[in-house]
């Protein structure tokens, strides 16, 4: 019984050892990509317009405020609590637009650099199969050692046909 868990753990170590492991560093590719500056400007003219809707309720919230100030006095009871649960859902509207505009923003980010990603994707899958890569990490702060002979960042854009220049 012993042989054979000693051949199992052997043959595990070996298989184990015959597996290749690559890096790539993902957000670097993806700032190298011409495609790049357009998806950024999408992103800001969606922004611009999440702002502007927000502008559009703090002005409509103002007039509802100046409004109840300016005809505070002749109201009578029932109407100024009328007015103040006005105000009161006005304030409750800003407050999820913002929360919710942050939300919107992403969604439309993460909708916009999805076609990039999975440009991304299918090169690192073909190099990756091409050079026997059996698994690849994304750099970042748990990679302690990194031999850059197994780092195929730079095959996947030159398989995305971009140049880097020398240093970079």
């Amino acid at each position: 019984m012993k042989i054979y868990n000693f051949l199992f753990l052997f043959l595990s170590l070996t298989s184990f050892a015959q597996s290749k492991t690559g890096t790539i560093d993902i957000d670097y590719i993806l700032s190298k990509m011409p495609e790049l500056s357009s998806v950024q400007q999408q992103i800001e003219t969606y922004g611009k317009g999440l702002d502007a809707d927000l502008t559009k309720k703090y002005e409509a919230y103002n007039v509802l405020i100046e409004a109840y100030k300016a005809e505070e006095a002749t109201f009578t009871i029932a109407q100024k609590q009328q007015k103040q649960e006005e105000i009161s859902v006005a304030e409750e509207d800003i407050t999820k637009f913002q929360k919710n505009g942050s939300q919107l923003l992403t969604i439309k980010r993460d909708e916009i650099l999805k076609p990039l990603y999975q440009r991304i994707g299918a090169s690192l899958e073909k190099i990756s199969k091409a050079e026997g890569f059996s698994q690849v990490f994304q750099t970042g702060n748990t990679i302690v050692y990194l031999d850059q002979n197994y780092d195929i960042t730079l095959k996947v854009l030159k398989d995305l046909g971009i140049e880097v220049k020398e240093g970079e």
